[in-house]
């Protein structure tokens, strides 16, 4: 994965609006993307992200704002006058032409000589391991080949920005599972900076290296997989990314290094401070990988110990799901690693069971 963190804003966007007659699809949009950078949008359907993305590659003309692409403004450029290329979910791969005549297509057209031309196609078709293929049509590859076919093509013209529209989202679960780390290896070694726009969580957190969150054409978290999945700023953003158990209460303690909260199950603590004022209404996220349970209550008795029913268990293999109805009849949910082959809990359906978590498993958001 590319280095984490904010660098030096190689593309920039400034208050970046894009209204379609009254609706406001991209709401004043500020982003600082590093150079060699692999940049996520994510969000749902209808969240501004691909109209964002249209915008930088010239497809969606602003209604205002800025695009500043190493230094210049490129928001009122047409899309072949821009140094961006932009590779989309159906790969639009010629299927009359063999590979070799796909990758070199957009070379022959911008009239490169044939030496040169023939020089870029072979080592784009090198870098992404498909030499031995490249007299084959489109549809004697599999669909995982086809992906980097287009993003062979796509990288030949040596763009300065590269767009990736759902990269992979015409291949089934296990081939992109496969092939996320093979595109962000091909990216790296060519160092080329990137956005990609995906509804897919995983996706996002396994290629690149900081995620903007959208909803509403707004962004409202921009950090790296591991800042927007341990700290999220809100409700939205803890619900949106993983699993989460939202516990809403009132503060009732807020010092610098810890704070609690009552809620309906009852005073959760936290080993953070929010700098709130005692009794504001907050929201208690947990995971549910950070909660234990047992049948027995556990030997050292924390702060956050608590009593339910179990109501639903699933196994997905890895872990075992448990859903768990506390007190106030709020439903709880655990999952629980399998690292043994046979299940040494003894938890079953409509059992009374003991959950609890450390103070530092929570985070304390005010909306």
């Amino acid at each position: 994965m590319a280095e984490a963190g904010p660098k030096e804003g190689y593309l920039v966007t400034e208050k970046l609006v894009k209204r379609f007659d009254e609706a406001v699809a991209v709401d004043e949009v500020s982003l600082s993307i590093g150079k060699g950078e692999i940049f996520a949008l994510l969000g749902s359907s209808g969240c501004g992200k691909s109209t964002l993305l249209r915008m930088l590659a010239g497809f969606e003309k602003p209604t205002s704002g800025r695009i500043l692409l190493g230094g210049q403004d490129v928001a009122r450029m047409q899309p072949y006058e821009r140094p961006v290329n932009m590779m989309f979910q159906s790969y639009a791969l010629f299927p009359h032409l063999n590979i070799w005549e796909n990758v070199a297509f957009g070379l022959k057209r911008e009239g490169l000589p044939k030496s040169e031309v023939k020089q870029r196609t072979d080592e784009m078709l090198g870098l992404v391991q498909l030499t031995p293929y490249a007299k084959r049509k489109p549809h004697q590859l599999s669909g995982g080949q086809q992906q980097r076919v287009a993003l062979a093509r796509s990288l030949a013209k040596k763009p300065k920005l590269l767009l990736l529209d759902e990269p992979l989202g015409a291949l089934d679960k296990k081939l992109r599972e496969q092939t996320q780390f093979e595109l962000v290896n091909i990216i790296e070694s060519v160092g080329v900076t990137v956005v990609m726009v995906t509804h897919d969580q995983e996706e996002a957190m396994t290629m690149a290296s900081r995620i903007a969150i959208m909803s509403k054409g707004r962004v409202l978290q921009v950090g790296t997989p591991e800042e927007i999945y341990e700290h999220p700023k809100n409700r939205f953003v803890a619900d949106f990314i993983g699993n989460v158990n939202l516990f809403a209460g009132k503060l009732s303690i807020d010092e610098p290094d810890h704070c609690a909260a009552e809620t309906g199950i009852g005073v959760i603590h936290v080993g953070h401070g929010v700098s709130g004022t005692l009794n504001m209404p907050v929201s208690i996220a947990v995971r549910p990988e950070k909660i234990e349970i047992s049948k027995q209550a556990p030997d050292a008795v924390g702060p956050n110990l608590f009593k339910g029913r179990v109501k639903e268990i699933g196994y997905l293999g890895s872990y075992n799901t448990y859903i768990v109805v506390a007190s106030d009849g709020m439903k709880v949910k655990i999952t629980e690693a399998n690292t043994s082959r046979q299940d040494l809990s003894g938890i079953t359906w409509e059992d009374e069971v003991f959950f609890w978590w450390s103070d530092g498993a929570g985070v304390v958001l005010r909306d």
